[in-house]
């Protein structure tokens, strides 16, 4: 390798002084203490993959267990755990999905959710009408979303119709259209893509699909907490969305369905549980679900894992999601600023848009040595996530996120490229 184009120590104190003038304007600077300390860790850019735990964390989790559980028994199964997937549901539509009560509930694993809604969604189309037999997918799609539709695709005697946007712009009404048919029964989309970190425009894409007689499920997993959903508005028809990464709900924590109001007595999902039934204790010999949004429901609730996302859904609340929104543009156009200037001349690429509006809450940057650069930062406290097959992504979660630790995080990876060269 050629000797790295040398980088100016004025433009890094430049920088600095920019870093330190948006943290000190920034509206939402008192929530970066309601984290808690890592010891060790100089820049955590993964909060898109991990969120950081609440400092009022460990004494909610004791009480908990002290109370709740050690003293309530299970008389709280009746007091508050029955309640607590939909209760809990409605609360992630108020603050972050722009959706009304009785649409949303917290349940299993995302993949489990995308399964259960995926199937449900394209049997309820081919029984509308049974032409509609081809399920709708960008080929770039997170693996799992993938691997599940071609799946219920071979459940259900379906065929798969691929999406090939392009990688950094990210899914376009244009790119879409010519999947959609009579033919087409359901389109599953990201609106923000994991890679590249592209915002796909949820309204158009949305009516689009609608206009040619389909339904459109979209994964919220890297948008929901950091940019402000509408599913209600956009007329969605269902949604399924993770609670680790920006509604730091820690390491396993369950995921969150929505389905549409009206749509909810025409779908049946299919792993039939007790919990779904329509009388739960009635221990009846034949499966009848209970109407309404609880239908989604398969087995016991993970209720312990149900807790620490609560006090996250307050923090967002408090600072409201258009906040946390502004706060992330700054954050992402000022990481985009310093890739520029410290590390694009070591021939490093940005492969997210440069265009605020057309990207969520991270952005990635490629160059060949980047996944030996990524194990190097992690042993250093600098920690931002690889992706095959040259991508680090630089994950901003807005309220625990400054902008003089993207800073470090940038430097870090531009000192790591020069030492490595």
């Amino acid at each position: 390798m050629s000797d790295p184009a040398p980088v100016s120590t004025d433009t890094a104190a430049g920088l600095l002084a920019t870093a330190r003038a948006l943290d000190a304007a920034d509206p939402l600077r008192a929530h970066l203490d309601a984290f808690l300390e890592a010891p060790g860790v100089q820049a955590y850019l993964d909060g898109n993959s991990l969120g950081r735990p609440l400092a009022v964390l460990p004494e909610r989790l004791a009480a908990f267990v002290r109370e709740d559980w050690g003293t309530r028994l299970i008389r709280s199964w009746d007091e508050q755990w029955m309640a607590l997937p939909e209760r809990l549901g409605d609360r992630i539509a108020e603050v972050t999905l722009g959706a009304a009560a009785g649409q949303t509930i917290v349940a299993d694993s995302t993949s489990v959710l995308l399964y259960k809604l995926i199937r449900a969604g394209a049997a309820a189309a081919a029984a509308g009408d049974p032409a509609r037999t081809r399920i709708v997918i960008e080929e770039g799609n997170f693996p799992t979303d993938r691997f599940i539709a071609a799946g219920v695709a071979d459940e259900l005697g379906m065929e798969l119709a691929w999406v090939r946007p392009d990688p950094v712009r990210g899914v376009t009404v244009d790119d879409l259209a010519p999947e959609l048919s009579d033919r087409t029964a359901l389109v599953v989309l990201s609106h923000v893509d994991y890679r590249s970190g592209a915002l796909a425009d949820m309204a158009a894409i949305t009516a689009r699909v609608h206009d040619a007689g389909a339904l459109m499920l979209w994964d919220l997993c890297h948008s929901v907490g950091s940019v402000p959903v509408q599913l209600d508005a956009c007329g969605a028809d269902l949604a399924v969305g993770c609670t680790y990464k920006y509604l730091n709900g820690g390491p396993g924590s369950p995921a969150f369905a929505y389905v549409r109001h009206d749509l909810q007595p025409q779908i049946r999902q299919p792993i039939q549980g007790w919990w779904s039934a329509a009388d739960i204790f009635a221990m009846g010999p034949q499966y009848a679900p209970t109407p309404g949004i609880r239908q989604l429901l398969s087995g016991t609730p993970p209720v312990t894992s149900m807790l620490a996302m609560q006090a996250m859904l307050d923090l967002i609340a408090e600072a409201g999601i258009d906040a946390v929104r502004a706060k992330s543009v700054s954050l992402t156009d000022f990481a985009v600023r310093a890739a520029d200037e410290l590390l694009a001349p070591l021939g490093v690429r940005l492969l997210s848009p440069r265009d605020s509006a057309l990207r969520g809450g991270h952005i990635t940057i490629g160059h060949p040595d980047f996944q030996a650069v990524t194990q190097r930062l992690w042993g250093e406290g600098v920690i931002p996530d690889f992706r095959f097959p040259d991508g680090i992504r630089l994950g901003l979660s807005p309220l625990s996120t400054s902008h003089e630790e993207t800073l470090r995080g940038v430097v870090a990876v531009r000192d790591t490229l020069v030492d490595g060269s």
